[in-house]
């Protein structure tokens, strides 16, 4: 049995949907994975997943290309050159499975399951029906579930239960770049309204260095000007200088990462090290919170932007993270490694 995984989004949605895809492939004899071109470094990552194929998806991707008639043509050859038995579509509690599902029919895949609000006619065959409370409790969805569980639901629900304990996970990345004890701080964010103000990640590494930790200062290629003025002479930077694959065995080898919600957050979790998460309440943090270890949840989950999914924030100042100070940092960090804080809880 082949099954295609199918998430479109970025790396942190597919690490989210890891524990899931691991689901589908304990009962299935290959796993595709179908993603989006900024969620391909985590797919390569994930355990289960035997092949990665790429679909910049047009409803999905604000930066896809436009959708046209050939564009689809395009994608339904290469789907249907992959001749899956089934597929499995996880999306966001914001999203639609129903356009996609449309493509996978028309790739001649023979059985679709997706959680969708919206009657889906032929598009699917098994849906699971997020949101009624008036449905059966067999089928129905709390779609107020932290992302990984919702996941597992829509798994479960096409016939793949969790196998496993249902953590977060990817394949073991290999030797660290890193050595000795440190903190990570990543300053970057896929979202601009999640990212914490460059000053105060900058005034985090002095204060960090001042407490008597070394700091590594992560980031993308396209992230090493923010790296670089971060790190300042305090910080060790290696904005630029890691693959996906070293980034985890930096975050893995770490005592602690700060980091904002975004992918980072994500891999820290699936290497299993505690996260000082500071998070912006534009999406909310019950669903994007790092999963399955132990986290202190900073910032105003009070604040007037809260679940806006703004990308851009809408408040001058960005005050539910500007608010956070470098000593709040400094303070979760020596809270997390003392190890006080739970698993499952959002900490201070």
């Amino acid at each position: 049995m082949r099954v295609l995984v199918v998430r479109l989004d970025s790396d942190g949605d597919v690490l989210l949907t890891g524990p899931a895809i691991r689901a589908v492939a304990a009962r299935a004899d290959s796993v595709v994975a179908v993603v989006g071109p900024k969620g391909r470094q985590a797919a390569e990552l994930l355990p289960g997943v035997d092949e990665v194929v790429v679909w910049h998806c047009g409803w999905v991707d604000g930066d896809a290309p436009p959708v046209t008639p050939e564009s689809v043509a395009e994608t339904v050859a290469r789907l249907a050159a992959l001749q899956a038995d089934e597929a499995v579509v996880f999306t966001s509690f914001h999203q639609s499975p129903l356009p996609t599902a449309l493509v996978l029919r028309m790739a001649g895949v023979p059985r679709i399951a997706a959680a969708s609000v919206d009657y889906p006619g032929g598009l699917l065959d098994v849906r699971l029906r997020p949101g009624d409370p008036a449905l059966d409790p067999t089928t129905d969805l709390d779609d107020d579930l932290p992302e990984p569980e919702r996941a597992l639901a829509i798994a479960a629900r096409a016939g793949f239960p969790v196998p496993d304990d249902g953590s977060m996970r990817v394949r073991e990345p290999g030797v660290s770049p890193v050595t000795g004890r440190y903190v990570v701080l990543h300053p970057g964010a896929s979202v601009p309204a999640r990212a914490w103000p460059a000053s105060r990640c900058a005034e985090a590494v002095t204060a960090l260095t001042a407490a008597g930790w070394r700091v590594v200062v992560t980031g993308s290629p396209g992230e090493s000007a923010l790296t670089a003025e971060v790190a300042g002479t305090d910080g060790t930077d290696l904005g630029g200088a890691t693959t996906f694959t070293q980034l985890a065995a930096v975050l893995r080898d770490a005592a602690a990462v700060v980091v904002g919600n975004t992918g980072p957050a994500h891999l820290a979790a699936a290497v299993g090290t505690p996260v000082v998460s500071l998070f912006a309440p534009v999406v909310p943090a019950r669903r994007w919170a790092p999963y399955g270890v132990s986290h202190v949840l900073l910032g105003d989950q009070d604040a007037s932007c809260r679940g806006t999914r703004a990308r851009i924030c809408p408040v001058p100042g960005h005050p539910c993270l500007a608010s956070v100070g470098a000593d709040d940092v400094v303070r979760a960090v020596n809270s997390l490694v003392r190890g006080s804080c739970p698993a499952s809880g959002h900490g201070e």
